[in-house]
């Protein structure tokens, strides 16, 4: 038996004479949470959606849960718990009624025995009731969840699923993700929020159709080599101004009273800095690089593939 959920290798997608997704290959071990990160547009959905069976890849292949991704599309769904950007529920149905539905559609019995077990699971029954389109973001959240766990699925892919969601229901939500994982369940979830990365076992980074870099968190940071110093003082509008175009300066980006400058060179970033905050009177200290620097670095060094 492998030990991978997913193993895909080469996955292109091409609508029209514009490549989506270029060559992708990436693996997931069972019972792993791997974060799916990339800018809007950058194919993130697309290969989503050819490896849980909704899309068929113009070139590439691999297994998903053992399956082949070409021949097995319809045994990979039944298998796959899938959650879209897009709240997809019936909003004038309750949530009870909205599971019972999906309960129906997978064949599921006893089904108000499925139903309520769901409910409870996710913490729904006191709102059972309650209709799906008068539910908070999060509420939201919920339901959708159920509704793809419901069937007991061995992989779950959560297409940025906390979008618009307050900062307390998103983490809960990644509490019931962790929970899930404990239990066996092999997550798959794009996210725009670096503190969701962070909560992942791994993360692979995907920009304008191609992957460029996947590991560990700390794997990903170092792999990246970048230097990252803080400006701090009265002038760091003068000092930012300054510091544009300066050698090895790659990123300025104000943070409340003080910036963060990072770049690739170590040497020719801190002596740029040094000399713009004596210059302005600011001080420089170095500090740790973030995983929104790395990214925006990766983003900038990759073609743009919808120009």
């Amino acid at each position: 038996m492998s030990a991978h959920a997913i193993s895909v290798t080469g996955l292109t997608k091409r609508f029209g004479d514009k490549t989506v997704v270029d060559r992708v290959s990436l693996d997931v071990r069972k019972g792993e949470i791997l974060g799916f990160l990339g800018p809007n547009g950058s194919g993130k959905t697309t290969t989503i959606r050819m490896m849980c069976g909704l899309l068929e890849p113009d070139e590439g292949n691999g297994t998903v849960l053992g399956q082949d991704i070409r021949r097995d599309r319809r045994a990979i769904k039944r298998r796959v718990g899938y959650m879209t950007q897009r709240f997809s529920f019936y909003e004038d149905l309750t949530i009870a009624e909205n599971l019972d539905f999906v309960a129906g559609l997978y064949g599921m019995a006893p089904k108000a025995q499925v139903v309520r077990d769901t409910l409870q699971d996710l913490g729904l029954t006191s709102r059972r009731d309650q209709l799906a389109g008068s539910l908070s973001g999060g509420w939201k959240q919920r339901l959708a969840l159920a509704a793809c766990i419901m069937h007991k699925p061995d992989l779950l892919m959560l297409d940025e699923p906390t979008a618009g969601v307050d900062p307390k229901a998103r983490r809960e939500f990644w509490d019931e993700i962790h929970r899930l994982a404990q239990g066996g369940l092999t997550v798959l979830v794009s996210t725009h929020y670096m503190d969701e990365a962070e909560r992942c076992h791994r993360i692979a980074y995907i920009s304008y159709g191609q992957l460029i870099a996947q590991g560990t968190v700390a794997e990903v940071l170092q792999g990246a080599g970048l230097t990252t110093m803080i400006v701090s003082g009265d002038a760091v509008s003068a000092a930012a101004q300054a510091l544009r175009g300066a050698p090895g300066v790659d990123q300025i980006a104000p943070f409340g009273a003080s910036l963060h400058v990072v770049g690739q060179d170590a040497a020719a970033l801190e002596s740029s800095v040094n000399q713009v905050a004596r210059q302005t009177g600011c001080t420089a200290a170095m500090a740790e690089t973030s995983l929104e620097d790395v990214f925006i670095q990766l983003m900038g060094q990759t073609r743009d593939n919808m120009r």
